[in-house]
C-alpha cells in the first residue's frame, strides 16, 4: 500500500521540491513543473509517463493502473495505492524530478553537494 505520505516523503527528499494545490488536488511541483498529483477522486496518485509507457502499463498491469478519460488526453497515469510498487513509484518520481528540475539542481545533487531531509 503506497499511501500520500509516502508519496509525500519520497518527492520532498529532492532538492527545490514544494507542496501545493493545482486544480482542487494536492500536488508536488519542481522548478514550477508538476511532478505529481493526487488525485482527490480516486485517492490515488497521478503520474507522469510517456504515452509509450502509460499504454503499456494499462495493458500488463490494468490492477494497478488506470486512466480516466479527463487524464487520457495527458502523458499521465493514476495508480490504484493497494497495488502500486513503491520501488516503480520512486523511480518514476526521480525520473520525473530530473527531467524538470534545474540541471544545476540535479548535478549538485548527484555529486552531493545538496542534501535534504
Amino acid at each position: 500500500m503506497v499511501t500520500f505520505e509516502d508519496v509525500r516523503v519520497i518527492i520532498l527528499s529532492f532538492p527545490d521540491t514544494t507542496e501545493g494545490m493545482s486544480w482542487d488536488a494536492r500536488s508536488f511541483k519542481v522548478n514550477k513543473k508538476a511532478i505529481l498529483f493526487w488525485n482527490p477522486q480516486y485517492d490515488c496518485p497521478v503520474f507522469k509517463v510517456p504515452f509509450e509507457e502509460r499504454d503499456f502499463l494499462l495493458e500488463v498491469d490494468p490492477d494497478t493502473f488506470f486512466t480516466t478519460d479527463h487524464h487520457k488526453p495527458w502523458p499521465m497515469i493514476l495508480g490504484r495505492p493497494e497495488r502500486l510498487d513503491i520501488d516503480w513509484v520512486r523511480t518514476n518520481i526521480e525520473r520525473v524530478w530530473r527531467a524538470q528540475a534545474k540541471k544545476s539542481t540535479v548535478k549538485a545533487y548527484d555529486a552531493g553537494r545538496i542534501i535534504k531531509s
